[in-house]
């Protein structure tokens, strides 16, 4: 029986994920969590095969708790399931740790082969994410500017694009306002720009927000 952690702060799509896993035999969902830090009591608690991870949590990031895990010698694989398209974490989350990435409008069927493929120790990717990634490998394509920001840099340049401002991201990434205003004019300085319109306009020009 592979076990199963569901993290994402929305009980209602927990819910709907737990129907859909509880229909295969195969697969039990033995926890559940709403934010990262819960996550990380239970999994010092319990064993899981598979842990189901969404990247925007209301306390961290999920790339953060990627690589906390990461630190703390987590056994489970990770399949990342969220709103943003691949273009946005796909890449980031499997580098810091993740076996496996996938869109909450996938369908049910994709995500009960995603965890079981990922509860043998394979990985799980579309074919779209897996030629991006090889192209990477080959380097047979150059970087866009954003691809080399650090996670947390890319984390405020999106947020940012969003509409949120300083103080908004601030508390939603526990962070103080003026250390988000250094990463703003980080942002600014790595990118070539001088304004937040100027950033707010490079996201969308690479559909970086939706």
């Amino acid at each position: 029986m592979l076990r199963v952690l569901l993290c994402d702060d929305h009980p209602i799509l927990r819910e709907g994920l737990k129907k859909i896993l509880l229909q295969q035999s195969d697969i039990k969902v033995v926890e559940e969590a709403g934010s990262g830090a819960e996550m990380m009591q239970k999994i010092g608690a319990a064993r899981f095969d598979v842990i189901i991870l969404d990247i925007t949590l209301p306390d961290v990031n999920g790339l953060e708790v990627l690589k906390n895990l990461q630190a703390q010698g987590n056994q489970a694989g990770v399949l990342v399931l969220s709103m943003h398209p691949e273009e946005l974490y796909a890449t980031r989350a499997l580098k810091a740790g993740a076996a496996g990435y996938l869109q909450k409008e996938s369908a049910p069927a994709e995500l009960v082969s995603a965890v079981r493929k990922i509860a043998r120790g394979g990985k799980y990717v579309t074919s779209s994410l897996a030629e991006k990634l090889a192209f990477e490998l080959q380097g047979a394509s150059e970087k866009a500017p954003h691809e080399l920001l650090s996670d947390r840099e890319y984390q405020v340049l999106c947020l940012l694009a969003s509409g949120k401002v300083i103080k908004e991201i601030a508390r939603e990434l526990g962070l103080s306002a003026p250390t988000i205003a250094t990463y703003r004019s980080r942002l600014m300085t790595k990118l070539g720009f001088s304004s937040t319109v100027d950033l707010v306009r490079y996201a969308l020009a690479h559909k970086l927000v939706e």
